[in-house]
């Protein structure tokens, strides 16, 4: 629930398609995510196509999370099960904490759109110091699921009972 007698605090974004194939004029699904970040009101930091490989998806993570204009990192694509898709591997590899409830829940409303195919996504999610980071499959369908459905009440401090936004302040406490 949204509690409007509390003011909106938005979030810095930083939006990364990962793909060998997408351009900015057909990345349909990084389009959608972006859209949906400045329509909840947030600010989109930086939007970039990052080839999967895992140096070039690391070192675009790095410099984020090295922005101090950077809260959170969401990206699309490479969460799948081939060879090349190892997007995953890369967020995981910098967290500090991991919140893997975030994957669970994307899969299970997931499977209300595509059933069993579900189990094919690696969504993923954590902290990497003081930064979100959120990993979410590569087609527009799943962006909508993952934004709609949990990021877009969970990025707004004003949801209620709790919310990732009101506990950034805290997260580099020792």
């Amino acid at each position: 629930m949204i509690d409007e007698s509390r003011p909106f605090i938005a979030a810095r974004i930083a939006v990364m398609t990962i793909s060998d194939t997408r351009t900015l004029e057909d990345d349909r699904s990084g389009d959608t995510l972006a859209a949906r970040v400045n329509d909840a009101g947030h600010i989109l930091a930086d939007r970039v196509i990052v080839r999967d490989d895992r140096d070039a998806i690391t070192s675009q993570l790095y410099m984020w999370l090295d922005d101090k204009d950077v809260d959170v990192i969401i990206s699309t694509g490479g969460t799948g099960i081939t060879g090349r898709d190892i997007t995953p591997e890369c967020f995981e590899a910098l967290y500090t904490k991991a919140i893997p409830g975030f994957g669970e829940l994307f899969r299970m409303l997931s499977y209300e759109t595509i059933g069993t195919s579900t189990i094919q996504s690696r969504a993923t999610a954590g902290i990497a110091g003081t930064t979100l980071m959120f990993a979410l499959p590569g087609s527009t369908g799943a962006v909508k699921d993952g934004w709609d459905k949990i990021l877009k009440t969970q990025l707004d401090n004003r949801y209620r009972p709790c919310n990732f936004i009101e506990l950034m302040p805290r997260f580099g406490e020792k």
